[in-house]
């Protein structure tokens, strides 16, 4: 009975680590939609997202089952309800891909960001793939050196973040209101996501420690 119950919750943090991995390739994925005005790509995002869903019904229907069957304590509980909390994120993360592409499907033929923006867009969508790629990593490792450092790498997100705002309201800013709009909430996604990656991180830190991520950096900074 142990076994299985072991058995349950590996499978569980294997798909959690599947979900990161297909949210981390739809942000990318959505982001060469949304750069490249191409239509078809946008669609193969949007369709996708419906794995992400199923994958997370299926498991909280697998982890409340863990909790009515197994009715673990301690740690284990911990595992279980770590594992809800962490695939909602992930689930909302899909969702902010989705926008991306969405955004990208109705502007086409359009391009929704402006050339000399595109650059900044880019990069945000390489972090912002980056950081839920090593969030599955931290899902499979639970190596807390790993999870501590993506709140510093989500730093520089926010960092391209404000400085998109700062073109916007710049004097210079020539496009039209439709574009501020659309590079706005664009700009609004890719921090979104940035924030779930760093948010399933600290949440393997609580699984793993028992302790949240600023009082565990607290505590190291006192050592």
């Amino acid at each position: 009975m142990r076994d299985t119950y072991h058995a349950e919750l590996a499978a569980i943090t294997d798909s959690l680590e599947e979900m990161a991995r297909l949210a981390a390739s739809a942000i990318g994925r959505a982001t060469a939609a949304l750069l490249d005005a191409d239509l078809q790509l946008a669609e193969s995002v949007i369709a996708a997202d419906d794995r992400l869903d199923r994958m997370q019904r299926d498991l909280e229907e697998r982890a409340v089952t863990v909790l009515a069957r197994q009715q673990p304590v301690a740690t284990d509980l911990r595992a279980v309800v770590t594992a809800l909390r962490i695939s909602a994120e992930l689930e909302r993360s899909g969702d902010l891909a989705l926008n991306v592409a969405k955004l990208a499907r109705r502007r086409f033929p359009e391009h929704a960001v402006p050339g000399e923006l595109h650059a900044t867009v880019l990069e945000m969508g390489h972090i912002a793939q980056r950081l839920m790629a090593k969030a599955a990593d931290v899902i499979a490792t639970r190596e807390l050196e790993t999870a501590l450092e993506l709140e510093g790498d989500d730093d520089v997100m926010d960092d391209l973040h404000r400085a998109l705002f700062r073109r916007l309201l710049d004097d210079r800013w020539r496009h039209s209101v439709e574009d501020a709009v659309d590079v706005t909430l664009a700009g609004r996604f890719y921090e979104r996501f940035a924030d779930h990656a760093v948010a399933v991180a600290e949440r393997v830190v609580y699984l793993v420690t028992g302790t949240h991520t600023g009082d565990l950096t607290e505590e190291r900074g006192r050592r």
